[in-house]
């Protein structure tokens, strides 16, 4: 699948859909059972994703797997007010706990991110960057653009938090809770998700800049001419 197809059904059953189903079905499902569809179907797309689309799992998968297991389990906690509130943000507070987590355990799991997206197709480029990725300072790299996205999921639960805290007034239940729910979700999915985007740029930009200063160079050529893998086997050339 495309990767603009992806993105496309991404963004319609994780918020376009859900949205819709609070605002037009509430009447004709009724209030609770129009908030529960809406609440699952992202859930369910995130499944169907995993075991028939992407199909792969690996740690990064899992994790987005954990994600949607609590939303999935959430959605069937009916509660309004503050603890509607805290259940919306759950899925920062796994973030945090994961990257926070991981830093700990001192594995950063940006280094999970990385070594998917470059994707070492043999041992011997998994072993080769695995020794680069033990490198101090691409280590530090690691540790800095993972607390980057911790501290940007704390911050985004803390303002999901309040939105809904001071919109979602109403009680459950009831046509006015799930219009005011969809419309923090009509919210969230812009003001939160493109800022999102932007801190996982940075993020990899930090890693990227630590991991070509550990490379060498081909002659004649700057280091971004030069295939990634290519340095990689110089510079494990260089070193034996």
């Amino acid at each position: 699948m495309k990767r603009s197809t992806k993105l496309f059904l991404d963004i319609l059953m994780g918020a376009v859909i859900p949205i819709l189903i609070l605002n037009y079905l509430t009447g004709p499902l009724g209030a609770p059972m129009a908030y529960l569809v809406s609440a699952l179907i992202p859930v369910g797309w995130v499944f169907v994703d995993l075991l028939f689309i992407t199909r792969r799992f690996n740690f990064i998968t899992s994790y987005i797997g954990l994600s949607a297991i609590v939303r999935g389990a959430l959605a069937f906690w009916f509660v309004d007010g503050v603890l509607f509130a805290l259940k919306d943000s759950a899925g920062s507070v796994v973030a945090v706990l994961v990257f926070g987590g991981s830093i700990l355990f001192g594995y950063p799991i940006m280094r999970a991110f990385l070594t998917q997206a470059l994707n070492p197709d043999t041992p011997d480029k998994e072993a080769a960057l695995d020794r680069l990725l033990d490198e101090e300072s691409v280590r530090r790299g690691l540790v800095t653009s993972t607390l980057a996205v911790l501290v940007w999921n704390a911050v985004s639960g803390l303002i999901n938090f309040f939105l809904n805290l001071y919109i979602v007034v109403a009680p459950f239940g009831t046509e006015a809770f799930n219009q005011q729910v969809a419309y923090v979700n009509a919210i969230t999915r812009i003001a939160l998700v493109v800022p999102e985007f932007l801190v996982f740029g940075v993020a990899f930009w930090l890693i990227f800049r630590a991991l070509y200063r550990r490379l060498p160079s081909e002659e004649g050529k700057s280091q971004f001419e030069s295939d990634f893998w290519d340095l990689v086997r110089l510079r494990e050339a260089q070193s034996a």
